[in-house]
């Protein structure tokens, strides 16, 4: 064999051993897209390069990997769907204090599944590695609940955040429809809002008719 046949060899050699590390680079990113979404995202537009936002996540699965995770036994799921659907009903008359227990709720819910709970920032990262869907959902929900508790948030804020907290324990629970939907349970959806709070809405435009109509 010349030496020019062996140099083509060793250069397709090369090639092949490239491509087949950018093929295993490619699927590797593909599969943390595929896992994480919209964390996936959220992680590269917040890192400083896309390669360090890659690597927080893969150190998320890792720390995640050592978890010891629970499945709730039916009888919690039903005592937390019951308690879920307690908070709905309670949005009517008081949806400052719903959302409060509705925070209260998630944190319980996420402990007992075996999540830490005592940092917020790290038990963002746990739930991301599973529950990326509904997480970006749970910020929102947590920061109109930190609102409410210094009396920044509107009504509608509130009911907002109640529906993003349910995405989240619904998808917590898992395993059928333990959370109760919207057409069978007091889920403040925007047909089923508190009557208190159309009547404010009508009484503001009745307000503003009469003062332009004194005018």
């Amino acid at each position: 064999m010349s030496s020019t046949q062996i140099l083509v060899i060793v250069l397709i050699a090369v090639v092949v051993i490239v491509l087949a590390g950018v093929a295993w680079f490619l699927m590797r990113r593909q599969s943390l897209q595929r896992r994480f979404g919209p964390e996936y995202d959220r992680a590269v537009a917040e890192g400083d390069s896309r390669l360090s936002a890659e690597r927080d996540l893969r150190e998320r699965e890792r720390r995640h990997s050592e978890l010891e995770l629970n499945e709730l036994s039916p009888e919690a799921r039903e005592r937390y769907a019951a308690k879920w659907e307690e908070i709905q009903v309670r949005f009517v008359d008081a949806p400052e204090n719903a959302v409060g227990a509705a925070d209260d709720l998630v944190t319980q819910l996420v402990g007992d599944r075996g999540y830490p709970t005592d940092d917020y920032d790290e038990q963002l990262d746990h739930l991301s590695v599973e529950h990326a869907r509904t997480l970006g959902n749970y910020r929102e929900a947590h920061e109109i609940s930190l609102r409410n508790r210094k009396g920044e948030a509107t009504t509608e804020e509130l009911r907002r955040a109640v529906l993003h907290y349910r995405s989240l324990v619904a998808d917590l629970l898992g395993g059928g429809p333990a959370v109760p939907d919207a057409d069978t349970a007091g889920e403040p959806a925007r047909d089923s809002m508190p009557d208190a709070t159309r009547e404010a809405d009508r009484g503001a435009t009745d307000d503003s008719t009469h003062d332009s109509t004194q005018r």
